[in-house]
């Protein structure tokens, strides 16, 4: 089989999807500093941060790597790299709702006080394929 994208890339698929998205930033920034022209892996990339960073109650980083998640993959439409991009920029959409609905106090709070964002499990699909 011919891998369409680099090894790492499908890794990152795992890892994302097991939650572990300190592992993720590592895969992307590996694609990402081959090729810093790739604003769409970049998009990723700041996703996985803001995800990191939510989990042990860095709201402020979350909502700032989820705001520029947001700037980058918006300007993807349909499947890219094999992702459902409408789908991820909404689940965005849901984090940065759950986000304006805590106080700007919410990083002293203790992290396991923090809503839960819903987990998005990312899948590769082929280009032209409907979803």
């Amino acid at each position: 089989m011919c891998n369409l994208y680099p090894m790492s890339y499908y890794e990152f698929f795992i890892s994302f999807n097991e939650g572990d998205y300190y592992t993720c930033h590592d895969l992307l920034e590996e694609i990402w500093l081959t090729d810093r022209q790739n604003l769409f892996i970049k998009g990723l990339l700041h996703l996985s941060v803001a995800l990191y960073h939510y989990s042990y109650g860095n709201v402020k980083g979350a909502r700032a790597m989820l705001l520029s998640s947001h700037t980058y993959l918006s300007n993807y439409e349909g499947v890219y790299w094999g992702i459902a991009v409408p789908e991820v920029v909404d689940y965005i959409d849901v984090c940065l709702t759950i986000i304006s609905q805590l106080s700007a106090e919410e990083d002293c709070k203790d992290w396991d006080e923090l809503p839960e964002f819903p987990r998005l499990y990312l899948n590769i699909r082929g280009e032209g394929e409907i979803f």
